[in-house]
This record gives C-alpha cells, structure tokens and sequence, in this order.
C-alpha cells in the first residue's frame, strides 16, 4: 500500500478570513503532497506567497510560505492508495507543473460554490476542486460532490485519512528549532 498526503492549511489575510467565515472552520487551503515533510507538494493558490492576486497551479515552497505567513497552521494527513494510484497521480502533478501557466485560480467559480451548483471553466480550479478532480480521476473519492464544489471541509471531514501532525508550519520547517523552543527546563537533583 502506497501513501499520498494532504496538508489543510490556515493562513492569514482577509481573503482567508472571507474564507473561514464560509467554511466555519480553521483550515481553508488544501495542498497535496507525495510526501510527508511536504517536499513534493503542489496546490492551486498564490503564484508567490507575498502576492495575493495572482493565483494559479504550483509547487509548494514551505520556507517561502514561512516568510510570507510566520504563524500559518497546517495539519498533514495521510491517505492510502495503491503504488499505481500514487504514480499516475505524480506524473499528473508534474505534468501540471510543466504546463502550469495554463492554469488558473477560479474566481467565477466562487459564487457557483455558494450557491452548491457545479461550475466548471477549463483550466480554471480552488485548490480543493484541483485535488478533488485529481483524486477522482485516480480512483479516491473524497466527496461525492461535483469536484468543483469540494471544499477544505470536505478533505477535513473525509473519513479515510489520518492525521499525522497538527501544528505550526515554523515546526515543519524548521523541526530542530521548534524542538528547542519546546525543550522542557533541565531539571537539577541535590
């Protein structure tokens, strides 16, 4: 059995409080990963962290996100899936990634979102709908929705996952340093 991994993400900003209030919940930005230290990780959302307007596919840059976003929160999940699964599932990402100035955030989608009627635009993705079609094209169905209505809440809610870390990306990143910040006063006996 092969794993792949989804990080829920809460991050700052005004957009991601609009998107919070929505979803009533923490996390609202979904990024898929081959692995669990996120290395190889890919999602619909900022072309650059700093630049909130210009949004499409990309490669996750967690020291990147890190500067832009210092207390960003991410819980990393773990889901089964077969050796095939997880290769076509790679070679789609990186396809993508080669081809991903074609791609664009889905900003008409928003209010279809809303109002629970599916809306599809070409190329056009949320990070949830880009891995919600992903998955289901390779056999795992996080929801059964229309891919352009999955949100973060159904990737949160999805039963077949197991969380593996919950907690601040400055502890992903930089593991050693969080440790420290953490290390419990040495205790002395007399």
């Amino acid at each position: 059995m092969a794993r792949i991994y989804i990080a829920l993400v809460d991050t700052p900003g005004i957009f991601a409080y609009l998107i919070r209030r929505f979803l009533k919940q923490k996390y609202i930005h979904v990024v898929i990963s081959m692995d669990a230290e996120l290395e190889e990780a890919y999602s619909f959302g900022r072309r650059n962290p700093f630049i909130p307007v210009i949004a499409g596919f990309e490669k996750e840059n967690k020291e990147k996100i890190l500067r832009a976003f210092p207390t960003a929160d991410y819980m990393i999940c773990e889901m089964e899936c077969t050796g095939r699964q997880k290769e076509q599932i790679r070679q789609t990402l990186e396809q993508d990634m080669r081809d991903r100035f074609h791609y664009h955030y889905a900003v008409l989608g928003l209010p279809f979102i809303l109002c629970g009627r599916p809306f599809y635009q070409k190329n056009h993705y949320t990070c949830s709908s880009y891995i919600a079609r992903l998955l289901s094209e390779n056999g795992i169905q996080v929801s059964e929705k229309h891919f352009s209505l999955v949100t973060p809440r159904d990737f949160y809610e999805y039963p077949d996952k197991q969380v593996l870390f919950e907690g601040a990306l400055e502890e992903i990143v930089h593991p050693e340093e969080s440790w420290k910040l953490r290390k419990p006063e040495a205790v002395y006996e007399y």
